[in-house]
């Protein structure tokens, strides 16, 4: 999928989105798009689990912290450029479990 089908996607995605007041949606999209970094950091601390790293950094307790940062900035980065989708999920659910607690 090229970019301008996935920005497009993301705009079907957010017209989707039920009404919510405009100051409870910028703590909203924040939290959704924390979760998905979350959940990407998750995967990707996984695939870099079984790499070696006696190599150039030399290994040992300063590599690992060094690549547990890495992947959270790598989650982080991701989820803001789009991620996978998965933010604007749970943004809809988010908003749809507020709707139903006004209820």
């Amino acid at each position: 999928m090229d970019i301008a089908a996935l920005q497009l996607t993301n705009a079907a995605r957010a017209a989707a989105i039920p009404n919510a007041p405009v100051e409870r949606m910028k703590d909203v999209d924040a939290t959704a798009r924390d979760f998905e970094a979350v959940f990407i950091s998750q995967m990707f601390e996984q695939m870099f689990a079984d790499v070696k790293t006696d190599g150039l950094g030399g290994g040992g307790s300063g590599e690992r912290i060094f690549r547990s940062m890495m992947v959270q900035e790598i989650g982080r980065q991701m989820a803001n450029q789009g991620g996978m989708g998965l933010a604007d999920t749970v943004k809809r659910e988010l908003i749809a479990l507020q709707e139903h607690g006004r209820k």
